[in-house]
């Protein structure tokens, strides 16, 4: 086919859009064309390429659950998904950085009140998260709703090991000071799902698929903007090469050890505990 043969092609679809009556529907629809007619002009993929490319997204699809998202691993992984959350939430320089949702949220968070241990009896370092929320004038933040999840010491989230029960995920409301407190255990770092297209992707594209160890929070409520976010563990040795690209190093913490005389006395622990000690900064919400 010719360069100007082919490039009719292209023409005549972009022609065909020009009456979409959303003026943003047609706007993206003309990129995703453009774009898309100029990467398979790049590549020059064969038909059986072709057709393995909509076989894999075939696939992809198929993977996904309530419990897995396979399509929220593929926009991670492929960087896509760190890339919006740049365009979307630029940090004035006191705000708390933002990073991707990740692929195993869920909408049943149980509720808690803030003090209690999340972690249901899971093995590991006790864990002591002691969080503020202010906004940017250092001022507390009271009524913000705190949605926390987290791998267990094996790397496991409670929906790779069970359809039903929940743990080591909670949802919290900051209090009058702006504070909000729970016991867990040390997350691990772990392999994202890599049992299907994705992970067959990473290994032929000669990458890991391992995320560094990190405990989520979502915060959300009518005074505040909207935040997802990570905390990462110190000295993990993939910061460097997380699969899906979420390190900051604003959101890298050390967990550090304390002797079991230092913890809250309506919590007593009998070894050391790790705690993770962190403020966040939050934006109100646009009145």
């Amino acid at each position: 086919m010719s360069e100007a043969s082919s490039q009719w092609i292209t023409d005549e679809v972009l022609s065909r859009l020009k009456d979409a009556p959303n003026e943003r529907v047609r706007s993206i629809s003309e990129a995703l064309v453009r774009h898309l007619h100029a990467f398979i002009r790049e590549i020059e993929p064969t038909m059986s390429e072709w057709e393995a490319a909509i076989g894999f997204l075939t696939t992809v699809g198929q993977m996904c659950t309530p419990e897995r998202q396979e399509f929220i691993l593929l926009s991670d992984t492929l960087g896509a998904s760190m890339l919006v959350d740049a365009l979307n939430y630029q940090s004035a320089g006191s705000e708390t950085e933002s990073t991707v949702l990740g692929p195993f949220y869920v909408s049943d968070t149980p509720v808690f009140e803030n003090g209690v241990a999340i972690d249901a009896g899971m093995p590991g370092v006790t864990l002591y998260v002691d969080g503020k929320i202010v906004d940017e004038f250092g001022n507390p933040l009271v009524g913000v709703t705190i949605d926390t999840r987290q791998s267990d010491s094996d790397g496991f989230y409670d929906v790779q090991r069970s359809e039903s029960l929940r743990y080591l995920r909670g949802r919290f409301t900051s209090d009058s000071n702006g504070r909000f407190s729970f016991w867990s255990i040390l997350p691990s770092s772990y392999p994202i799902p890599d049992d299907g297209p994705v992970g067959a992707m990473l290994k032929a594209q000669g990458r890991h698929p391992y995320r560094p160890a990190h405990v989520h929070f979502r915060f959300f409520g009518d005074e505040v903007t909207p935040l997802v976010t990570h905390i990462f563990v110190a000295g993990d040795q993939y910061l460097e090469s997380d699969a899906v690209f979420g390190v900051k190093d604003s959101l890298v913490e050390r967990f550090d050890l304390h002797d079991p005389a230092e913890a809250p006395a309506d919590h007593p622990v009998t070894s050391q505990f790790a705690q993770l000690k962190r403020t966040f900064v939050l934006k109100r919400a646009d009145r």
